[in-house]
């Protein structure tokens, strides 16, 4: 009689077992919680309104020709004269709502075309962010991440404390349109839309980036 009872609770226990297991397995809450968490970078709604500082002004510094004194009182150098456009690309914004055309951008803007799996973009993501912070009101700083998961960019968002906006560009368009290939890839572009410079040396650091805008794009940041 044990025996014959022993035999009809024993499968009875590894039936409860094994649903117990496959459920806490099967629970979608943490994933559904990874998905719905805010991201940490801002909108792109502003991106089409121009820096409010952006433009020098007309006055010319003493003893610098073709230096100009902007609204800060600070001496910035003219820019050479040409430059390509954007090219004529709509991305979709990290947070959502309306994509946005590149050449919809306000400028002068740096580009910063990056991916969470690339060390160097790692590693200067934070000198765009103390950019963003340094120039507000006369240049805008946007990301571009490119071929990655949304997952992994925003991690690297929340441990960096990126706050700049971020277009996607998973099919790597912008790239293929530039011609260049490389993680990181900076754009420098100007009051008009042009580029006036792409640099793709590696990790930029605070010092590099104020040298890079200022020559490039006349305007003087602190480093």
């Amino acid at each position: 009689m044990n025996r014959r009872l022993v035999l009809m609770i024993v499968p009875l226990l590894l039936t409860l077992a094994g649903c117990t297991s496959g459920a806490a397995d099967d629970d979608p809450a943490p994933r559904r919680a990874a998905a719905e968490r805010p991201s940490p970078f801002r909108d792109c709604s502003t991106l089409s309104t121009p820096p409010t500082a952006a433009s020098p002004a007309a006055a010319t510094a003493p003893g610098s020709p073709g230096a100009t004194a902007s609204a800060t009182g600070a001496v910035t150098a003219a820019p050479a004269a040409g430059g390509q456009a954007l090219p004529e690309l709509t991305l979709a914004c990290f947070t959502g709502g309306a994509p946005v055309a590149l050449r919809d951008v306000a400028g002068p803007v740096v580009i910063n075309v990056w991916a969470s799996w690339c060390p160097p973009c790692q590693k200067e993501l934070p000198a765009f962010q103390r950019l963003s912070e340094r120039a507000a009101g006369r240049l805008q700083v946007l990301g571009v991440n490119s071929r990655d998961t949304r997952s992994a960019a925003q991690s690297i968002g929340e441990d960096f404390g990126i706050r700049f906006p971020i277009l996607v560009d998973q099919g790597e368009a912008l790239q293929r349109e530039l011609k260049r290939n490389f993680f990181p890839m900076t754009l420098f572009v100007d009051a008009d839309g042009r580029v006036r410079h792409i640099d793709a040396s590696g990790a930029l650091d605070d010092a590099q980036l104020a040298e890079l805008v200022r020559k490039h794009l006349g305007l003087t940041v602190p480093a």
